[in-house]
């Protein structure tokens, strides 16, 4: 009684084995492909692509023994990059014809959300910072499918800011990690960026306007640029990303009563967002609740958890509504 799960929705290609009845997470591997788009500074769909193709049908191979215990195969199918959803929805879709399986389409978000709880019983409701490289949102999660958006980004996202500072740093892709590397060097108080909408009642996010107050002073100090000076940079970076999700999260606490709060997604692996976020829930007594390290950045086990779930829910996926859709949010 297994579900097999199926991640590609954007640089990592991810399959796993979850459990029904114990959730217990039995086989997962996941394969980076950080290193084939380092030289280009960004993720390159249609390279992404090819190494999808070449990557998911090498770890199916792996789980060839546990194929006669599936009960359902479960894939991302949105948001995510169109070309490299499309090669995990394809793979889903044959294995679902040859094996005579249900299919369980995933919004990968949804997925993030259900990273907490691999290996662990489900815990609803919860109010949920979700924080990665193409999303910054604070949800209201009631239950299964019952989510509720009460903040988001009009602009670059947490993740995203952090790889545009990075590129602008000539520090490599990814970004998060190495900015947040360099963090640790710097000392964070040297450069006053404005944290954003610091005096706007809108409770929303806005990362445009820091990133071009970093390039500005990136400009400012030219060639003579030391690297102390890209440490400071990305630790008053970093301090004033993180002061700005704060800051509007103080907003949704006033306002609501939050008894778990939680944080996931590929960015919400950085130690200092994670501690400022453990300052802010034990100043208002919310219990923080937060994924592996591991299981932050996308990953097929959170898409299996999830899909045990919707298993049990009967909540399968017909045949012709697999299709990616890459736009839609959450």
């Amino acid at each position: 009684m297994m579900i097999l799960s199926i991640e590609s929705s954007c640089d990592d290609s991810s399959i796993a084995i979850t459990e029904i009845a114990t959730k217990k997470l039995i086989y997962h591997k996941k394969i980076s492909q950080e290193l084939d788009h380092a030289e280009y500074g960004g993720v390159v769909p249609e390279l992404a692509a090819r190494l999808h193709a070449t990557a998911l049908p090498k770890i199916l191979e792996e789980t060839k023994n546990y194929h006669k215990g599936l009960k359902a195969i479960a894939v991302t199918n949105q948001p995510g990059l169109s070309v490299t959803l499309v090669e995990g929805v394809a793979m889903a879709q044959a294995l679902a014809i040859s094996l005579s399986l249900p299919v369980i389409a995933v919004n990968h978000l949804h997925g993030h959300i259900y990273s907490l709880f691999i290996e662990k019983e489900t815990l609803f409701p919860q109010t949920i910072l979700l924080v990665s490289g193409g999303h910054t949102q604070v949800i209201d999660a009631k239950g299964f499918e019952e989510f509720e958006i009460l903040a988001s980004t009009m602009d670059d996202s947490f993740g995203e800011s952090f790889d545009k500072v990075a590129k602008m740093l000539g520090l490599g892709y990814p970004g998060g990690p190495v900015v947040e590397s360099y963090a640790k060097k710097g000392d964070r108080d040297r450069f006053s960026f404005t944290i954003p909408l610091l005096h706007s009642p809108k409770i929303a996010y806005s990362y445009s306007g820091l990133k071009n107050q970093v390039r500005l002073q990136i400009e400012a100090l030219g060639e003579e640029m030391s690297e102390q000076d890209r440490y400071d940079i990305c630790a008053s970076f970093q301090k004033t990303a993180s002061a700005h999700l704060i800051h509007k999260l103080k907003k949704i606490f006033k306002q609501r009563s939050i008894k778990d709060f939680a944080i996931v997604g590929g960015a919400s692996a950085n130690l200092y967002l994670r501690s400022e976020i453990e300052k802010l829930c034990q100043q208002n007594g919310a219990n923080l609740h937060l994924a592996a390290l591991k299981f932050c950045s996308d990953n097929a086990a959170m898409i299996g958890r999830y899909a045990v779930d919707a298993y049990q829910k009967e909540c399968f996926t017909p045949f012709d509504k697999i299709v990616s859709s890459p736009r839609v949010k959450i």
